[in-house]
């Protein structure tokens, strides 16, 4: 739910004609991120609201019944579908590149997927990207097993650098200056890991490439090769949130954060 950071100021972007010519997301970043490209400004805080308390968006009876917190079938084809129908026509013709970042079940390496159209395995691509490990299951692609990019590349500004985008624009959900430290009792997960010895070892080790990618980020930042819009102070929301007042807040101190990234750049 600290995604909704980042949707606060991929709105205000929005609303200020600002293009890219790219854009990655991953995990929460890859779900509220394909909305810049239809172009569906307020979207992102207005379906999350709408369904902060059903339990088919979120829920343990979810998990419990389907093996997802966040329930696949409806975040993943009712909701876009149905619900709060996303435009898969203006996504399709915008020419601007979207690519997200899942993990490998079996190597723990990411693997990265460019979206040019918003079908059933798109999709999938982004559920892939935003599965969480132990309360998703892990997503069936092109012969591969995938969870959350987060554990293996949350903050892809190497990638994109490496496709020749040579100025991005990094948006976190962290405060400057966040370091991640090794988690406490991680011995416990690994019986629930079994079958994916390469997840738990990315989960064990994630905060290694993390901290080294966020000193990467200063660097760029200070070489003129990058920006970084990120929130002042912690974010007061959890991984699941069912408050629509607290989903609001955090929305908004993301529209404040890129406004006055804007008034900066201007």
């Amino acid at each position: 739910m600290r995604g909704l950071f980042t949707a606060g100021v991929l709105d205000v972007l929005m609303e200020r004609g600002v293009t890219f010519d790219g854009v990655v997301g991953v995990s929460a970043g890859a779900c509220f991120g394909c909305n810049y490209k239809s172009g569906q400004i307020g979207r992102v805080i207005r379906y999350n609201k709408r369904f902060a308390r059903d339990p088919r968006y979120c829920s343990w009876k979810s998990l419990l019944t389907t093996g997802d917190l966040f329930g696949a079938d409806f975040c993943y084809r009712e909701l876009p579908l149905e619900l709060d129908v996303f435009d898969a026509a203006a996504f399709a013709a915008n020419p601007v590149e979207f690519h997200v970042v899942a993990t490998d079940c079996a190597t723990g390496h990411p693997v990265y997927k460019r979206l040019d159209t918003a079908d059933e395995t798109a999709f999938r691509w982004i559920q892939a990207s935003a599965s969480m490990p132990l309360v998703s299951r892990p997503v069936a692609i092109d012969g591969r097993e995938l969870l959350d990019g987060g554990l293996s590349d949350g903050i892809p500004l190497r990638y994109f650098e490496s496709l020749g985008y040579d100025w991005n624009l990094v948006i976190t959900t962290r405060p400057h200056g966040y370091r991640k430290f090794p988690k406490k009792r991680m011995c416990l997960l690994k019986p629930f890991l079994r079958r994916h010895p390469a997840i738990y070892k990315a989960l064990t080790t994630r905060h290694v490439w993390y901290n080294e990618t966020l000193e990467y980020i200063d660097a760029r930042v200070a070489a003129g090769a990058a920006a970084l819009i990120a929130p002042q102070e912690p974010l007061d929301i959890a991984r699941v949130c069912h408050d629509p007042a607290r989903m609001q807040r955090v929305y908004d101190i993301g529209r404040a954060a890129g406004e006055a990234y804007l008034s900066r750049a201007v």
